[in-house]
Formats: structure tokens, C-alpha cells, sequence
């Protein structure tokens, strides 16, 4: 049994997923600048120890943050958008689409 809304809760809701959306991308520009600035300052850093800009630019160490504050940011955008993010309707649609047609091709 699917539950009627009226149109006073059906604003109450989309506003709700639409800050919930705008929070998702604050979150992400966030990741960016700052992992970004940390980065480079790090980089630096290593320069200043004695490695020359390409040892430091490619020093995996430089770089974990975005790998461990980057998981989270999946996670929270698998909770904002859900799976329907990666495995909608229209993706299956043209996935059944594809492969009707590459059997179609084989006879």
C-alpha cells in the first residue's frame, strides 16, 4: 500500500533531499581544497627535507588523505543518492538493450 502525500509534505521532503544533496556537495568542495592545500604543503615539506619536487610529487604518503577522507565521501554520497547512483532504471534498460543486441549479432 503506497502512502498519499499531500502537497505541504511533499515540499517537506524534497526540501529535505535537497539539503541533503547541497550538503553532499559542500562536503565534496571541502574535500578538494583542502586536500589540495594539505598536499601542496606537504610536498613542500618533503622538498624541504631534501627531495627533489618529482620524489615529493609522487610520495604515496602525500596522498592518503584523499584516499581515507575519500571513502567517506563515497559512502555519503551512496547515502545521498543511494545505489540508484550507479545502478538506475536507464542503466539496466541499456544494459539489457546491449546485450539483446550482441546476441542478436551472434546468429
Amino acid at each position: 500500500m503506497e502512502r498519499e502525500f499531500t502537497q505541504e509534505q511533499k515540499y517537506v521532503l524534497a526540501r529535505k533531499r535537497v539539503e541533503k544533496i547541497s550538503k553532499f556537495y559542500k562536503h565534496l568542495a571541502t574535500y578538494v581544497v583542502v586536500n589540495i592545500f594539505l598536499s601542496a604543503i606537504f610536498i613542500v615539506g618533503d622538498m624541504n627535507d631534501g627531495d627533489t619536487f618529482t620524489e615529493a610529487f609522487t610520495n604515496y604518503h602525500n596522498y592518503k588523505i584523499w584516499l581515507y577522507w575519500g571513502i567517506g565521501i563515497v559512502f555519503q554520497a551512496l547515502n545521498t543518492f543511494g545505489v540508484k547512483l550507479f545502478f538506475n532504471k536507464d542503466w539496466e534498460e541499456k544494459k539489457i538493450k546491449k546485450y539483446m543486441e550482441e546476441q542478436s549479432r551472434k546468429r
